[in-house]
């Protein structure tokens, strides 16, 4: 493939009667500008300096392949496949939510994997963002040609992008998940965690919350030392949401839910390490302080080291540019794209 095939190539990606607004992504927006960040399925739009949509009909007017997300009940989704496929579309699938809970849990229903088998059995090809997912989608239609592994990229290679805060500036642990009632995420294992670290160390310790009082009772019965826990309860930005996180020292996590890894991708743009989850953006960038394989105690054990030591913590920080770099770059990830899309025929205009 050419460099001229890889700039070339763009691609729409389709999220039908989905909320988010529609996009255009001609150029890399800075940060606060947009819609939406170029982050999750947006990144895969804004990395080809494609579009995002929910419009059917918009999403055809681009004359690009389409990447065509299964959502909700999958109803929406069907009637888009139909209509992109009257149109000579190339349309490559992927589900919506990645997670292995997320993906037993839409698929428990008789309507759903009916549509959602349905659906691949016709599609052109399916992308995924896990590892895990691609081995589902190999199982149930493909061999691993039309079922690629590419994660969602991130703009680290743009320095608009780029969060760091100066290491004197920096003091805490930065909590990565809030969701108490999802088991995989195990949210309070690492609150648990988190307090003994600042017990450790005398670290504070910073967490969101937005699910209101009942979720601060559950904190309070934490019994954090006094001052040391620091909760945030109203909505950020996306660019105000990084400014937090890059002033701590490390994100720590001990979710198990081998989702796309969207909390490793933040601390990449904030520069500071990801510790114990097994998201796909962490064992490909934070590979030597991920959850993968690693028992509670050992990740409890890796951040107090990375809260003692700067110099790992910059070892750890290098380590993770060069392989998102590589891997995970917005250049890297539309390069995958186009190198999969050239595999299927020229659109029909």
């Amino acid at each position: 493939m050419t460099s001229h095939d890889v700039d070339g190539f763009r691609l729409t990606v389709l999220n039908p009667r989905g909320h988010d607004a529609e996009q255009e992504f001609r150029t890399l927006p800075e940060p606060g500008e947009g819609a939406h960040p170029p982050i999750n399925f947006h990144a895969f739009a804004a990395c080809t300096q494609g579009a995002f949509h929910h419009n059917v009909r918009r999403a055809i007017a681009e004359n690009t392949p389409v990447l065509l997300l299964l959502r909700g009940d999958f109803c929406a989704s069907e009637r888009a496949f139909a209509d992109l496929k009257r149109h000579c579309r190339t349309v490559v699938v992927s589900l919506k939510e990645t997670g292995l809970h997320q993906i037993a849990q839409q698929l428990c229903n008789r309507g759903r994997l009916s549509r959602f088998m349905k659906i691949l059995a016709e599609a052109d090809g399916c992308i995924t963002t896990t590892p895990e997912a691609a081995e589902i989608f190999q199982s149930a239609r493909w061999s691993l040609r039309r079922v690629p592994f590419i994660p969602t990229p991130y703009p680290v290679e743009d320095q608009r992008w780029n969060f760091r805060v100066a290491p004197d500036d920096q003091s805490g642990i930065f909590v990565g998940t809030r969701e108490w009632d999802v088991p995989s995420r195990n949210h309070f294992a690492a609150l648990l965690v988190a307090r003994q670290l600042c017990n450790a160390t005398g670290e504070s310790v910073t967490v969101f919350n937005l699910d209101g009082n009942k979720a601060q009772r559950l904190l309070t019965e934490m019994k954090f030392p006094q001052g040391k826990l620091h909760v945030i309860e109203k909505w950020k930005s996306y660019p105000d949401y990084l400014r937090i996180v890059a002033r701590h020292k490390i994100v720590l996590q001990l979710d198990r839910s081998h989702v796309p890894g969207q909390v490793a991708g933040d601390a990449l743009l904030c520069r500071i390490p990801c510790v114990g989850g097994d998201g796909t953006i962490e064992r490909i960038a934070f590979s030597k302080t991920c959850g993968e394989g690693r028992t509670i105690t050992e990740t409890t054990s890796m951040a107090l080291d990375l809260l003692n030591n700067a110099d790992l913590r910059g070892a750890i920080v290098a380590e993770s540019e060069e392989r998102a770099l590589e891997h995970l770059s917005f250049q890297a990830v539309r390069s995958q794209l186009a190198k999969f899309f050239t595999k299927f025929p020229q659109e029909k205009r």
